[in-house]
């Protein structure tokens, strides 16, 4: 058989069309990168909504037994824990609802390397994820209940202890727990999800002039 001759050419990439390439594969890379990492992150997010929406059920049923009040509202004599709205010791007043939550497994958002208590008869701060709003109501359906602790005011991280939110002061997320964005249960027991500048315009909008907020 006679050999076939081809006077087929190759033509080499260009530096243009190699770039070009690259780029597509950059874009292509970034778009893996974002969509494993949506999913990663989203088991966490769901689970901690979940943990927010018992705590504000659990709000709910107490203040329906105790005149309409929440705990923080509410005397340690009838059962509250409104003697220790000015401490630190944020654990009292989920100590309070020990009956409404049921677990203290709820107090803690997945996402955080904070460790369940094993009973409410232990519980600290150290057990809980989630800041409390010590000036919240029940008649106040927008203000800030409960949410993730790793909150920000004018970009700085806040420590434990009572945290006082004026509209002077811009408030935002870390990155940790849920990439600078969190949950909020609200005073009408709705959980929501909230950017840096949700939770900003939020704090402004929640019916007092200060949010008082207990970090544990």
């Amino acid at each position: 058989m006679p050999a076939i001759c081809t006077n087929r050419k190759f033509k080499a990439l260009t530096l243009v069309e190699m770039l070009v390439v690259i780029a597509v594969i950059g874009v292509l890379f970034a778009v893996f990168i974002n969509a494993v990492s949506h999913h990663r992150f989203r088991p966490t997010w769901v689970k901690c909504t979940n943990n927010l929406k018992a705590i504000g059920f659990s709000f709910r049923i107490f203040a329906n037994d105790h005149g309409d009040a929440f705990p923080m509202g509410v005397s340690t004599i009838k059962g509250g824990s409104m003697e220790y709205v000015t401490t630190d010791e944020v654990f009292r007043h989920f100590r309070a609802m020990s009956n409404e939550l049921s677990m203290p497994k709820v107090l803690v958002c997945p996402a955080d390397n904070r460790k369940a208590a094993l009973s409410f008869a232990v519980l600290s701060n150290t057990n809980i994820s989630y800041f409390l709003g010590a000036n919240v109501a029940d008649t106040l359906p927008q203000s800030l209940l409960a949410g993730d602790r790793n909150l920000t005011t004018n970009s700085v991280p806040v420590g434990a202890g009572l945290l006082d939110l004026t509209t002077n002061v811009t408030v935002g997320w870390t990155a940790a727990l849920h990439n600078h964005s969190g949950n909020v249960v609200l005073g009408d027991g709705s959980v929501q999800q909230f950017t840096n500048a949700r939770l900003q315009e939020q704090s402004a909008h929640s019916g007092v002039a200060t949010n008082r907020l207990l970090i544990p």
